[in-house]
């Protein structure tokens, strides 16, 4: 079929991570351009003057397997069996546990074969990781696609300050094995900074903390040796991670946040006399 188009594709692969069965790749459409009704197109425009782009996976598959979140896929090519493995009564109860804590979805289902699948567009933000037989522990609900061998489920603090006081719950997400993971985050993860440790120890005034490794340790503490002094410094309690690994911190997710919900007006430095109140 012949057209007289110069067709030339409107997405990019942003990033991408190849193992020796899959790849997966992050895509980004450079822009919108068919606003079909007025208010579509004023949008449309401002997600272009603000760069706010679209973006999906495109995971290709030789012979092997993938899981993806529940509600994720939007198409696949080739020749691709889905199944959803429940394990049996008991296997079925442990994903409800895991799910019943954690957020994430009761099945992932697993597609097996060789082709190409493109996940629903988003504009949200992804990030890929090869674990290479490890475990990270990751906030509720930011898993999103893994290779086939790599395990999903849940794991329990280890003590009660962190699931109290450290606003994560009793349970979180861990994410172990030997394959490529992708997570959608909720920043682009140019913004993320991941903090090496080395046998160190990373205090954190909130919870901005997306990802840690296994072999960091979680707590919440009080910001100083007294009562007194937490109240009185401002700090309070701060989540406290200690060993040797990463951790990856968003420190511009609570700007998002607070600019959805108050817009400029709402934005101050409470550090100092300068602020960009309007």
């Amino acid at each position: 079929m012949k057209t007289n188009l110069n067709f030339k594709n409107s997405y990019e692969v942003l990033s991408s991570m190849s193992s020796n069965n899959a790849k997966f790749e992050v895509l980004e459409w450079k822009q919108l351009k068919g606003g079909e009704s007025l208010n579509s197109s004023v949008a449309t425009y401002f997600m272009k003057e603000s760069e706010i782009k679209l973006k999906a996976l495109r995971i290709k598959i030789n012979n092997s397997t993938v899981k993806l979140e529940a509600g994720a896929l939007h198409y696949l090519k080739g020749n691709i069996e889905i199944t959803s493995k429940m394990g049996g009564l008991k296997g079925l109860g442990k994903k409800m546990f895991n799910s019943a804590v954690t957020k994430e979805t009761v099945m992932k289902p697993e597609y097996s074969g060789m082709g190409e699948i493109y996940t629903e567009p988003t504009f949200g933000h992804f990030a890929l990781i090869e674990l290479e037989n490890e475990e990270i522990i990751v906030d509720d609900g930011i898993f999103y696609a893994c290779e086939g061998n790599i395990e999903v489920g849940s794991i329990m603090q280890k003590n009660l300050s962190s699931a109290l006081l450290g606003n994560e719950g009793l349970f979180q997400t861990r994410i172990k094995g030997n394959g490529i993971v992708a997570l959608e985050i909720p920043v682009p993860e140019s913004e993320i900074i991941k903090v090496n440790l080395n046998n160190e120890t990373l205090k954190v005034d909130g919870n901005i903390a997306l990802l840690r490794t296994g072999k960091i340790d979680f707590t919440v503490e009080k910001s100083s040796k007294s009562l007194i002094s937490s109240a009185t410094s401002g700090e309070g309690f701060l989540n406290v991670f200690r060993g040797t690994g990463e951790v990856w911190l968003a420190p511009t997710q609570t700007i998002y946040h607070r600019l959805d919900l108050y817009g400029l007006s709402g934005m101050t430095n409470p550090g100092g006399s300068s602020n960009t109140t309007v």
